[in-house]
């Protein structure tokens, strides 16, 4: 045994290996195209290698070589034509298997790319089932096959097409699993890369994808999706390097931003966006001669703003956030002084724009007013919070303590009951709703100091002015796995998405995860969380065993429920979407648009057959 101990531990020359890009591409898939995803989500794999190819026919059309991009896709097969130079044909296999080859690091070549590190297509390659890559040069072409980005085919000759680039993949399903395109999520990718590209022609499956007028279409498409009025026409400036449209509405809460660099979108914004709004306020606060703050300025604004630049730098292959500092000081002088310019140009629209900003910072003082006459009201009740079961650990970001903290909200007494008699009084609170909660997403801000449970829930949270404060790691939605609970629970979502959107950002919302079915006999119990783990289990144990069904946590006995929350604990991340895209979704199904969603549950209602 000690001999077998010593052999498995020993580190020598043996255990080094060297992987080869496409080994490495593979192994360490999330490095190169973030998540794996099924495809239900606009960020999946699936999306950012279809983005990596198309990227490189967008940056042909900047430099000026191609106006059409042609895209398939079928089942999991993809095909892109660009009819741009085409990749140089001696170069063809290197440029698409070899990471840190390509052009990209020539200034001359590409100005304003977005792939910088030689790295996209040769992982589109890497994580291929199949790719074949065919480029048109002069008369002359070179094509080559390969097989999970391993070379089996190479063929050249002459051709009559005109120049461009030609690629086909299939994501590779060992890696991909059940992986599948959602042509709503191509749509959105490719409108935006027509907004940000203004006669780029983008040819999907036979549609048409083409803007005019750049983010001006995309702002108007945002207003038109929650069927929001803008209070002025948007304001809309573009230059070579620099692009920002914006406009104010009366139907929105917050600000609602999409943010682009070399074409890629930012989701999580950074260095441009930033400076974007400083510029932006420090232009209202020069024209009215006022201090006004950045939230009474963008407080129901819509808008988006787009950079060209060399060397862009970001957090990841990714590309979700710019990190390039040294551009701010620069940026945020030109947005001041082009809005400046508008403002002196346009007296009459600058006039409603100020007008909007002096109404939001009269609504914000009324809302501390608000806020002053609810912390009162508090303090007189109770020095408690009658809702909440604390416990003694408490999360504290900047100090890194108190991981492992959490708090379950939950739906009535019963429920609450159960996980109270059996929690860790250390680490988990519980939380008690009422009832059902208010539907938060059309209402103002100041119905989080009117209503006394969503006021108490933020209370408990601590997280009124930032979520520097918030007392636990994680904020846990139990609630029942029936119809009122799974509302319940969409009720909360919208919650923190409308007022403390930053809690769901930073990873702390969850889904508890409970039991649907319990089977058992006289020797053994078995938990099931979908009908296909209940068959699987009954079958296992026989026609004589028990099924129960729990439909309320209150059903389940503390003794059960103890290990539920415990080390073996089930729970679902709520994922996050930005505002701009978590907008669209819950303004359809949380709005005020009831008989839109009516006539959609009914066109969609599936009646089950009887048994």
């Amino acid at each position: 045994m000690a001999d077998e101990k010593s052999a498995k531990h020993n580190y020598d020359e043996s255990k080094v290996k060297t992987l080869s890009s496409i080994d490495h591409i593979r192994l360490r898939t999330g490095m190169y195209i973030g998540r794996i995803g099924s495809g239900a989500h606009y960020d999946d794999g699936c999306y950012i290698l279809l983005k990596e190819v198309i990227d490189n026919a967008i940056d042909e059309f900047i430099m000026g070589f191609g106006k059409q991009v042609e895209i398939t896709v079928e089942g999991n097969s993809v095909r892109v034509r660009d009819f741009g130079r085409g990749i140089p044909l001696g170069k063809l296999v290197d440029c698409v298997s070899q990471i840190n080859t390509g052009a990209k690091y020539n200034s001359e070549v590409f100005q304003f790319s977005v792939g910088l590190n030689g790295v996209g297509t040769k992982a589109v390659n890497a994580l291929s089932k199949d790719f074949t890559v065919r480029s048109h040069r002069d008369g002359q072409f070179a094509e080559a096959s390969f097989k999970q980005g391993k070379l089996k085919k190479e063929n050249k000759g002459k051709t009559t097409e005109p120049n461009g680039t030609f690629i086909e993949f299939e994501p590779d399903p060992v890696i991909f699993k059940e992986s599948e395109f959602k042509a709503e999520f191509i749509e959105r990718r490719l409108r935006h890369y027509s907004y940000l590209n203004s006669g780029l022609r983008l040819i999907y499956n036979g549609a048409e994808f083409v803007s005019r007028h750049g983010l001006h279409d995309l702002v108007m498409e945002d207003l038109q999706t929650d069927n929001a009025e803008p209070i002025y026409p948007p304001l809309h400036f573009t230059s070579k390097t620099l692009e920002f449209c914006f406009t104010h509405t009366n139907s929105r809460y917050g600000e609602s931003f999409y943010s682009f660099v070399n074409g890629q979108y930012t989701s999580d914004g950074g260095t441009h966006l930033s400076a974007f709004r400083e510029g932006l306020l420090k232009a209202v606060n020069e024209y009215t001669k006022k201090g006004y703050d950045g939230d009474d300025v963008r407080e129901c604004m819509v808008g988006a703003v787009a950079i060209r630049m060399q060397d862009p730098l970001f957090e990841s292959q990714t590309k979700n956030k710019l990190g390039n500092t040294e551009i701010r000081t620069e940026l945020v002088n030109k947005v001041r002084e082009e809005l400046l310019h508008f403002f002196n140009r346009n007296k009459a629209v600058a006039e409603q724009i100020m007008g909007k900003v002096e109404d939001t910072k009269q609504l914000r003082k009324e809302l501390q007013d608000v806020k002053k006459l609810a912390r009162e009201r508090a303090k007189s009740v109770t020095l408690r919070i009658p809702q909440l079961k604390d416990c003694k650990v408490h999360f504290d970001r900047k100090k890194d303590k108190g991981r492992g903290s959490m708090v379950f909200i939950c739906e009535g007494q019963s429920a609450a009951g159960s996980i109270t008699s059996c929690r860790d009084v250390n680490t988990q609170a519980v939380f008690t709703l009422k009832g059902k909660p208010l539907n938060v997403w059309d209402l103002k801000r100041d119905i989080v100091y009117k209503n006394d449970e969503l006021y108490n829930l933020m209370r408990s949270l601590d997280i009124e002015d930032s979520l520097d404060r918030l007392r636990y790691e994680k904020v846990i939605l139990a609630t029942d796995a029936d119809v009122d609970g799974m509302h319940i629970r969409n009720l909360m979502i919208t919650y923190f998405m409308k007022f403390f959107e930053q809690v769901v950002h930073d990873g702390h919302l969850y889904v508890l995860e409970t039991p649907l079915f319990r089977v058992r006999n006289k020797h053994e119990t078995i938990y099931c969380y979908s009908e296909a783990e209940r068959d699987k289990a009954s079958a296992k144990l026989g026609k004589s065993c028990e099924i129960t069904r729990f439909k309320g946590l209150g059903e389940i006995s503390p003794n059960e429920f103890k290990q539920f929350i415990g080390k073996g604990m089930k729970m679902s991340q709520v994922e996050y979407a930005s505002k701009p895209d978590a907008a669209s979704i819950l303004t359809f199904y949380m709005g005020k648009n009831t008989p839109e969603r009516k006539d959609y549950i009914m066109g969609n209602l599936v009646v089950a057959a009887e048994e």
